[in-house]
């Protein structure tokens, strides 16, 4: 059983909602302000006061506050919270002090249907906005319709969609997305590489179709199961409600009735087999103490029909330097003072390319020259239609009982965006690896229904 309220970080109440049972009293809140608020020092999202304990979640200026006096489950509260941040944006867009204040009403409504006497109930944003609007006026006859259909969806199966959804064209787009994270000691081990990745859906279709897409032939989950072959790996996976968890277990095909428009369909992540998709050879000579010498090859580990986009490579300066001469044959390279970096700049690499920056900086003397500590590389980019993890969709089908056709796009995107790090060592020279980060160029890929291979499309939507 809990209660909510958000506070900002100067300690103002903005709003509270109770539920039933527990009220958190103005004693309560002000020991959160003191013992959490005013606290720099404190780092945990979890603190129990005497017999209280408070969750809190913090967004743009202003905290989130869960508060009970039970053995809650932990994760749960956090679920909550973070929900009802998302209704909150699908509502009235960014969530901050400003927002909360002027649509306190419509807060308090979403709070009481969202949690009952403490306990979360529905938090579908797509369900809870068919009878929760932001129009005052609702015409008398489509309330009566409208009040039949809601009751149908909160208490049917399918509550996260309405079964009189129409479109003129009917389409589901899937994006595959991954975020690559590496770090590479000065001698070229790996110390983590990881992939976490989401399946993004935006479901276009009409009535209340059944969608099933298959993953690879080779997919382990548990980890009794794994043989250390080319198999792809996860370690963690997490689907949304609709998904039918006993078939994908089965037969590892995600069978589900979407919701209407976008949600995120699966989450994961894999530690095994990650396919790094951009190499990176570093090396960096101290001459002297009046300059320092780089030479940084960048080399793309992926088909030559593929390409990497929006590659940013950030090479750190010491401290005292005053200049560096760049030289890259592809791109554009520009010492930051600011920042005690080089950024390296290049809009697209291709599959199977190389590149290389080569520099000099030059330093000031200083009168207590300090070791540098030679922070590590950091390299961002976007490579479509390109898994580090080795995931796929092998199909994507809709059924519906109308049986009209449809059209399915699935696009893959792997990106890096300070996560991909290599670290420098203090010999003369050293040798580094990296990733890149993935943009999203338009290239998709389209499935028919009466075919069951797969085409690359170039050109997008």
């Amino acid at each position: 059983m809990i209660s909510v309220s958000t506070q900002t970080y100067s300690g103002e109440i903005v709003l509270t909602g109770c539920s039933g049972l527990l009220h958190l009293q103005p004693e309560g809140r002000d020991v959160f302000r003191i013992q959490v608020v005013s606290n720099s020092d404190v780092r945990s999202p979890i603190i129990t006061l005497g017999s209280t304990s408070f969750f809190h979640v913090r967004i743009n200026n202003l905290y989130v506050v869960a508060v009970t006096k039970c053995n809650a489950n932990a994760a749960l509260v956090f679920e909550f919270c973070y929900r009802f941040i998302s209704i909150a944006k699908s509502y009235f867009g960014k969530v901050d002090e400003e927002a909360i204040k002027n649509n306190f009403v419509l807060i308090y409504e979403l709070i009481d249907e969202i949690i009952d006497f403490g306990y979360p109930q529905n938090s579908e944003a797509d369900t809870l906005k068919t009878y929760i609007t932001t129009e005052s006026v609702v015409a008398s006859s489509i309330a009566a319709e409208e009040s039949s259909k809601i009751t149908t969806q909160a208490t049917g199966s399918t509550s996260w969609r309405r079964g009189d959804v129409k479109y003129k064209k009917n389409e589901a787009f899937v994006d595959v997305v991954e975020t690559v994270n590496l770090s590479m000691s000065a001698k070229g081990t790996i110390l983590r590489a990881d992939v976490d990745g989401h399946i993004q859906m935006r479901a276009y279709l009409s009535g209340t179709p059944e969608c099933k897409f298959g993953l690879n032939d080779k997919l382990v989950i548990d980890k009794s199961e794994r043989t250390g072959g080319d198999a792809v790996e996860l370690d963690d996976c997490r689907f949304h409600q609709c998904v039918r968890l006993d078939e994908f277990d089965s037969s590892r095909t995600i069978s589900f009735v979407p919701p209407d428009g976008e949600f995120e369909l699966m989450k994961y992540r894999s530690t095994t087999n990650v396919k790094l998709p951009l190499k990176v050879i570093a090396t960096v000579n101290e001459i002297g103490t009046t300059q320092v010498s780089y030479v940084v090859a960048v080399k793309t580990n992926f088909n030559n029909k593929l390409s990497a986009t929006s590659v940013i490579i950030r090479i750190p300066t010491p401290l005292n330097t005053t200049s560096v001469d760049c030289k890259v044959a592809l791109g554009k390279a520009k010492y930051v003072p600011a920042e005690n970096v080089v950024v390296w700049k290049i809009p697209r690499i291709q599959g199977g390319q190389e590149v290389t920056f080569s520099g000099t900086a030059k330093l000031t003397s200083t009168t207590n020259r300090q070791v540098w500590a030679r922070p590590p590389i950091d390299v961002d980019f976007q490579v479509l239609m390109f898994t580090s993890s080795g995931l796929i969709v092998r199909f994507l089908k809709v059924f519906e009982k109308t049986n009209y056709h449809s059209v399915k796009w699935v696009r893959y995107l792997t990106k890096a965006s300070g996560s991909y790090q290599i670290r420098a060592q203090h010999a003369p020279h050293f040798f580094n690896r990296m990733p890149l980060q993935i943009s999203t160029p338009e290239q998709q890929l389209v499935i028919d229904d009466a075919s069951p291979r797969l085409a690359v499309y170039h050109g997008g939507r």
